[in-house]
């Protein structure tokens, strides 16, 4: 018996591929069992093939891999797609009743179970609880108790009422019931449940939840996918908190209100992803220049122009680094783990306002979509500290005065950092500009003045590259000739690897990299290793070239760019194979 399991379902898109999935998966969950869920959804409202998979196991899972145990196929397609992943006892819950089912051929070696999932539905009280009905059938397979379906379906519709829970209950186990009683087969699936307790949640959750956790007060947005359950997390949650959610007309206004909203004083932000990125450079530079303290989320999706609004890509970075007119002194933060999108993003509000800078979160679709189980302490509220920088007040605000009496909120520093006033302070009134300005935010050309702010914006990074930590995450054996470098959601794929490659005799040192910019310094440990690989979802190897470009050296690269994320043990192939060719 394997010490995971691997569950799917597959369709089309309207079918409720989205939400079946996410009843299994919090089911798992509440069952005491760890979760780790992989979508691939077409870019429609219906039609185009859509897939959710679930991994779950007793200890923690990070990836997906190449193996499905269960197949739940709405489509003859559903098998197509995954044909590559099933395996001899592979187990295809089907409808045979379906006129586009009714030819299916199940491969040799596999088991087909042809369930009447709409007809069983309709008795349980509507055609629309097929899927239902198939979760119910995949519980007789996988010997998991149905009670644990239960909590999920009360969750999932207990606000339309006690009498369509019941329903879907009972359509549940006509599932489970019709594969017992017709089915004399020995399935090779048990699902063990504890008593532990786990929070299942996605990328974009995480960041909503680090954002008010790091008290955010303002969030401004437009729909668009991957980042939009950014803003569905925050809706009706952030209000409770005393901030508040809104809804601009695009990317370009989302940007603009939410620094109004962070000149007020509140701490603000916004979240898009790559056509979103290209429409707010402008007013990037506007946020950067008047020094004033924003959050950008950027969830990369395939590109470039629409792309593939739904497929997984890390094709952003060198817009994040290096986007917008004139030099921009900027922070890039890029969450490693679903855990990690919560902790960067309260990192990442503290330094936008100890530094008056914009700092970018680098998150990507696999991430942002994805569920994984974690327990409650991972998010522990007491570990957040709240820094809001150099905030002045009634009694400080002296200090930073001129001759005349005058607030400098632009005023040359040693550290490039300027005193802040917040709206209202008594005798810290001021003004800032898109120009260039002098100390008190009045425009100049003077071209000392010029000088003198540009070198004093710049000084916040170097600042911050001696005072922050920007240590990158460490996996696998510090002592291996085999250094492999990675960033963003690429780190749980990457540490399974290495359990994949200790099978087969190669060991590699891990570094994955949550600061972008500043990053830190990895010279020595390319320079100490005989191979050096970097891993990315990128044609070009963006952060392989800003690596060579660090250290003066070449590395090798892993790359993959069709719009699916790694799975483990093909990542751990792909590197065997670099390092194999590396060799010769």
């Amino acid at each position: 018996m394997p010490a995971d399991f691997n569950w799917a379902i597959g369709g089309e898109a309207g079918d409720g591929i989205d939400s079946t999935g996410k009843i299994f998966a919090q089911a798992l969950s509440r069952a005491g069992r760890h979760v780790f869920t992989s979508k691939d959804f077409a870019s429609r409202i219906r039609g185009g093939y859509t897939a959710y998979k679930v991994r779950t196991a007793v200890d923690p899972v990070q990836s997906v891999v190449d193996r499905l145990d269960v197949l739940i196929a709405l489509t003859p397609r559903t098998i197509e797609e995954n044909l590559d992943e099933l395996h001899e006892g592979s187990v295809i819950i089907y409808d045979g009743d379906r006129t586009t089912m009714e030819n299916v051929e199940i491969p040799e070696g596999m088991v087909g179970l042809d369930v009447p999932l709409k007809r069983l539905a309709e008795e349980a009280g509507g055609a629309i609880m097929r899927n239902v009905v198939a979760l119910g059938a995949a519980c007789e397979v996988s010997d998991f108790p149905i009670e644990n379906l239960d909590s999920a379906l009360e969750k999932r519709f207990g606000s339309k009422g006690q009498a369509l829970v019941d329903n879907n209950k009972e359509a549940a186990r006509k599932g489970r019931d019709y594969v017992a009683e017709e089915y004399d087969h020995e399935f090779d699936y048990e699902l063990e449940t504890t008593d532990a307790d786990y929070v299942l949640l996605n990328g974009d959750e995480a960041i909503g939840m680090g954002a008010i956790a790091a008290g955010c007060k303002f969030y401004a947005g437009y729909p668009i996918t991957p980042a939009t359950d950014v803003m569905e997390y925050l809706t009706g949650r952030i209000e409770q908190f005393g901030g508040h959610v809104v809804q601009a007309e695009d990317e370009l206004s989302a940007i603009n209100i939410a620094l109004g909203a962070a000149r007020a004083g509140a701490r603000s932000m916004t979240a898009t992803s790559g056509p979103g990125i290209d429409l707010m450079a402008e007013t990037f530079g506007l946020v950067a220049t008047s020094e004033t303290p924003l959050v950008i989320v950027d969830v990369m999706r395939s590109g470039p122009s629409t792309g593939m609004p739904t497929k997984q890509e890390q094709g952003d970075l060198n817009m994040m680094l290096y986007g917008g007119h004139g030099e921009i002194p900027r922070f890039v933060l890029g969450p490693t783990s679903i855990s990690e999108c919560f902790w960067k993003t309260v990192e990442a509000f503290n330094l936008a306002e100890k530094y008056q800078t914009p700092v970018y979160i680098a998150a990507d679709l696999a991430m942002a979509v994805t569920e994984q189980t974690f327990p409650p302490e991972a998010f522990d509220m007491d570990e957040v500290e709240i820094e809001r920088g150099k905030v002045v007040d009634e009694e400080t605000i002296g200090e930073w005065q001129n001759e005349k009496g005058q607030f400098q909120p632009h005023a040359i520093t040693d550290d490039g950092v300027s005193p802040r006033a917040f709206p209202g302070t008594a005798e810290g009134a001021h003004m800032s500009t898109g120009l260039e300005h002098d100390e008190l935010g009045r425009r100049t050309e003077d071209t000392e003045m010029r000088v003198e702010q540009v070198d004093k914006r710049n000084r916040k990074v170097e600042t911050a590259r001696e005072e922050e930590d920007w240590t990158p995450r460490e996996f696998g054996n510090p002592d291996s000739e085999n250094l492999v470098i990675s960033w963003g959601s690429n780190e749980g794929a990457m540490t399974e690897a290495i359990d994949f490659l200790e099978e087969e005799d190669v060991d590699v040192r891990f570094l994955s990299v949550p600061y972008l910019f500043p990053r830190p310094d990895l010279t020595d440990e390319v320079e100490s290793a005989e191979n050096v690989v970097v891993v990315e979802c990128n044609a070009t190897g963006q952060f392989a070239d800003v690596v060579e470009h660090d250290t003066l050296s070449r590395v090798d690269r892993v790359n993959k760019y069709d719009g699916v994320r790694f799975k483990a043990d093909e990542l751990a192939a792909e590197i065997k194979a670099a390092l194999q060719e590396a060799d010769q």
